[in-house]
């Protein structure tokens, strides 16, 4: 099956600042900060890997000028975070969005997995999304409240894969996370979802599985084929956009399997 045309923008986001962690490269994390600034938003992106990072910035800038701005930040350390939303703040004022798009995957059995590749997974993938969840809660709330908060977490939260347990104990728990402090938020009219996308292919997937599983996931897609990145994007901006003004701990599958 062909995949849809990208659809025109909607001044969702019009106004809005919005940080992406994970966003250079071209993944879901790309795709989320060019909708954004499609939507009318302006947008710090950030990475721990400075080059890909810069030449990230080079490419939107072309686009959109200074309404984008790139912060280096590794979210396994605090005070690069800390740093990430007071760049953002100095740079823009506020932040009325975070989209944490932060993880890190891999394929090794529980028999043959060590604790450091266990504990680096969590600590990427779920520690991070805390780390940068809780900065900018504080931060909304300094504001006098109201905001948003996106998590990226996997359809893997919810089902099991082989070679997928560090994965996807980090994606599920990025689901309750995601519930849990959407309660602590609301009383400061501040939103925290979720999406769980299933299968996205990108280069960074393509370098850590095999064609074989590829296909194997493709075929069990109802399309016939992995989503778009910017497919998960739109979601994303969805929930971030007033139009989700009554969705709070909610986390919606990005999918064309069953849940």
């Amino acid at each position: 099956m062909t995949t849809p045309a990208y659809p025109a923008a909607h001044a969702l986001l019009d106004g809005k600042v919005v940080v992406v962690t994970a966003s250079a490269g071209a993944g879901i994390g790309l795709a989320a900060a060019k909708r954004s600034l499609e939507e009318g938003a302006h947008v710090v992106i950030s990475d721990w890997h400075e080059r890909r990072l810069g030449e990230t910035l080079d490419q939107l800038t072309g686009q959109h000028g200074d309404a984008v701005a790139a912060v280096p930040c590794d979210v396994t350390n605090e005070e690069q975070v800390q740093n990430l939303i007071s760049a953002a703040v100095a740079r823009f004022g506020r932040i009325d969005v975070l989209i944490n798009n932060a993880g890190l995957g891999g394929t090794k059995s529980v028999l043959d997995m060590t604790d450091d590749e266990w504990s680096r997974v969590l600590d990427v993938t779920l520690n991070g999304t805390f780390r940068c969840t809780r900065a900018a809660l504080k931060q909304m709330v300094a504001q006098g409240g109201g905001g948003a908060i996106v998590n990226n977490s996997s359809a893997l939260g919810w089902r099991a894969q082989e070679g997928q347990a560090h994965y996807a104990a980090a994606k599920a728990g990025v689901m309750a996370l995601t519930r849990c402090a959407a309660l602590d938020a609301a009383p400061h009219h501040i939103r925290v979802n979720a999406v769980a996308p299933s299968l996205v292919i990108h280069p960074h997937l393509v370098k850590v599985t095999s064609d074989e599983l590829l296909a194997e996931l493709t075929k069990r897609e109802a399309f016939g084929r992995s989503a778009e990145p910017w497919e998960v994007a739109n979601v994303m901006v969805f929930l971030a956009s007033d139009y989700a003004s009554y969705l709070t701990g909610e986390v919606l599958s990005v999918s064309s399997q069953h849940a």
